[in-house]
């Protein structure tokens, strides 16, 4: 999966340069990566035994401000992976006009074997790795898969020991150490706000409208809860331990307190257990896919229903799949525009560390929305003025930003 994710960004950067009519040398400094780091990372674990793994930090590029980008801990994490999601976030950065470059950066390790305590002792060894290039005004990690505000604490506090307090190091902190309210909603509200901004494009509202949601993290959870409060239907929702349907609608409210008591979807009784791998292709208008990357392919893609498709995860449409997604005239939102919406507040949280200064949660989702609005609106002026669909909209928009800010520097 890595090397694809790695080949499917390049697939995508490589088209919108030929659209941008780049140079290939310009081509290959706007996709060689600034720094890799690669750091062992050696705990004692609660046995007394010893646990070595191995942490990643890729900083692809700082034209635009500081490195920035999230952390997971899984156990396929390497270094193509987090290459590639690190380009990717130098063009979502870029697309959405926060500024920033992009980063990316985990760790080889199943959380799941792990205690509490052993996943402090390894973050914490992973700081010691790495605090030399990150920091406020550097390289600022955020959550990702697998990590959250607490391991985003334990970081701040490790950086800390040798830097002193410096909040701005790190995003999606727990409010009590300078988290920004609105934080762990707004990757799902942002898919939001970029749906409603292409339906109200089309000419179209989302009252009514059909949505499956596949993965029911903090994403696809946000995600469910957000567009059923704006008058659409939950039909489906999925997680690892499987796919649930119900074409009368689903009491989001009720799957994520079954998630929050039982850690997955499993037993959860408020709708039909289908295979997981098959809730993407389910009857329905607005698809979101909010967990892995390489879920829809060219042996799913001509069986999706849905006409919209909101990237809540990233990658998770092959370049074969989107193919024939616009041969079938399916509007794909991509991720480095769709779920731009936790970078976005991640920049607001940053902002308030670096001023100590907080904003009340409206001001927050205000600000969301008119960025991700403002966003749009350029993507959709690039997608029909130059007649291609709004992935290759948004890379043009974001690799354009890049490779100006590049010019005006300097090589």
């Amino acid at each position: 999966m890595s090397k694809d994710a790695l080949d499917n960004a390049n697939f995508y950067f490589e088209t919108a340069a030929k659209e941008l009519g780049l140079t290939r040398d310009v081509a290959v400094q706007l996709r060689t990566p600034h720094r890799q780091v690669k750091v062992e990372c050696n705990i004692e674990k609660d046995d007394g035994s010893i646990g070595t793994y191995v942490g990643f930090r890729v900083q692809h590029d700082n034209s635009r401000g500081p490195f920035k980008g999230g952390l997971r801990y899984h156990f396929e994490v390497d270094d193509q992976e987090v290459t590639a999601l690190a380009q990717l976030m130098t063009w979502k950065t870029s697309v959405v006009g926060v500024p920033y470059g992009g980063g990316k950066g985990g760790i080889c390790v199943d959380t799941r074997q792990l205690s509490e305590g052993e996943l402090q002792r390894l973050t914490r060894k992973f700081v010691d790795g790495i605090y030399e290039v990150i920091g406020p005004t550097t390289d600022i990690p955020a959550p990702d898969m697998y990590t959250n505000a607490q391991t985003m604490a334990w970081i701040f506090d490790q950086y800390a020991k040798y830097r002193g307090y410096a909040p701005g190091v790190v995003t999606g902190k727990p409010i009590e150490l300078g988290g920004s309210l609105g934080r762990s909603a707004a990757t799902g509200r942002g898919c939001l706000f970029a749906c409603q901004n292409l339906l109200g494009a089309l000419g179209d509202t989302l009252a009514g409208k059909r949505v499956i949601v596949q993965g029911f993290g903090n994403v696809g959870s946000w995600a469910a809860r957000l567009f059923a409060e704006q008058g659409a239907k939950i039909v489906g929702i999925a997680d690892i331990s499987g796919g649930y349907v119900n074409a009368g609608g689903i009491d989001v409210e009720s799957a994520i307190a079954h998630v929050q008591a039982h850690g997955t979807l499993e037993g959860w009784t408020g709708a039909d257990a289908i295979d997981g791998a098959a809730i993407v292709t389910q009857d329905c208008d607005i698809l979101i896919p909010a967990a892995l990357g390489g879920v829809l392919t060219k042996e799913n893609a001509g069986d999706v229903a849905a006409k919209i498709i909101v990237e809540g995860a990233n990658g998770p449409t092959t370049p074969q799949a989107d193919e024939i997604f616009t041969k079938k005239g399916v509007h794909v939102i991509p991720d480095i525009y769709a779920n731009a919406g936790g970078v976005t507040v991640s920049y607001f949280e940053w902002a308030q560390n670096m001023q100590h200064f907080y904003w009340e949660e409206e001001k927050v989702n205000t600000e969301l929305e008119r960025i991700m609005k403002n966003a749009f609106t350029k993507l959709w002026a690039e997608a029909t003025t130059r007649n291609i669909p709004l992935r290759t909209a948004a890379y043009v928009v974001g690799v354009g930003r890049v490779h100006q800010a590049t010019q005006l520097r300097g090589v």
